[in-house]
């Protein structure tokens, strides 16, 4: 018995009874699905329409949180003028970056990659989704206590926005300039929530460029262990 308020996974309806080769077969479907995303840098500037991103931070939305207060919020750029400015206070950033802050041994791992300060995939791409953490709130809107496991509620919901997006038929790039604070200043958000993440996202050009090193995925037995 519970002492709270509670129902039933039964009388919600929400979890599907499999026989063992359905879930094989389910499980086979998604990892060839998703293995079929990639970070794209190379961007068409075909519009998408809104209500494609917006299902895609609804399913965002239904990520497990600490005491499911749902720490996120997501604020989606379209605006031409407004990209144009993130990506100028993006590349300010970037150009500090790639100038020392960033350290030799970081530099070279992203050698391989062949990325820049250059981010014109910041204006190009159909829209931007900025993901914010936020330090404080709650289950009920408006809320004001504090929240808990934030960056890995967060870093959750932002895993399921990209599986969602990539369901959808949509290219993605996770862009994490550092610092981020440009972000809470163009966007207007209040400072109990920080900057964790840009998504750009759009339909891919035909020529857009894959680095070999973003290939080299390591195997099953190099990530689990089974006991």
């Amino acid at each position: 018995m519970t002492d709270f308020p509670a129902t039933t996974l039964s009388k919600l309806g929400d979890f599907e009874e499999l026989s063992i080769e359905a879930m094989r077969a389910r499980s086979r479907a998604f990892l060839e699905e998703i293995s079929r995303r990639h970070t794209v840098r190379d961007y068409r500037a075909d519009p998408i329409p809104l209500d494609v991103i917006e299902t895609a931070i609804a399913a965002a939305g239904r990520a497990p949180s600490g005491a499911n207060h749902q720490p996120w919020h997501f604020v989606v750029v379209g605006d031409p003028a407004l990209k144009a400015e993130i990506r100028t206070a993006a590349e300010a950033e970037e150009r500090a970056f790639y100038a020392g802050r960033a350290g030799d041994e970081w530099l070279e791992a992203l050698a391989p990659l062949g990325t820049d300060p250059n981010k014109p995939f910041l204006e190009i791409a159909p829209w931007l989704i900025a993901v914010f953490a936020q330090k404080r709130g709650g289950v009920e809107p408006g809320a004001s206590r504090k929240n808990y496991y934030v960056n890995e509620s967060v870093g959750i919901a932002c895993g399921f926005l990209l599986a969602a997006l990539h369901h959808s038929g949509l290219a993605t790039l996770t862009h994490t300039p550092n610092p981020m604070t440009f972000l809470s200043e163009k966007l207007n958000r209040p400072a109990t929530e920080k900057p964790y993440l840009l998504v750009v996202v759009g339909r891919p050009r035909q020529d857009a460029v894959i680095p070999l090193q973003a290939l080299k995925k390591k195997k099953l037995s190099d990530i689990m262990t089974v006991y």
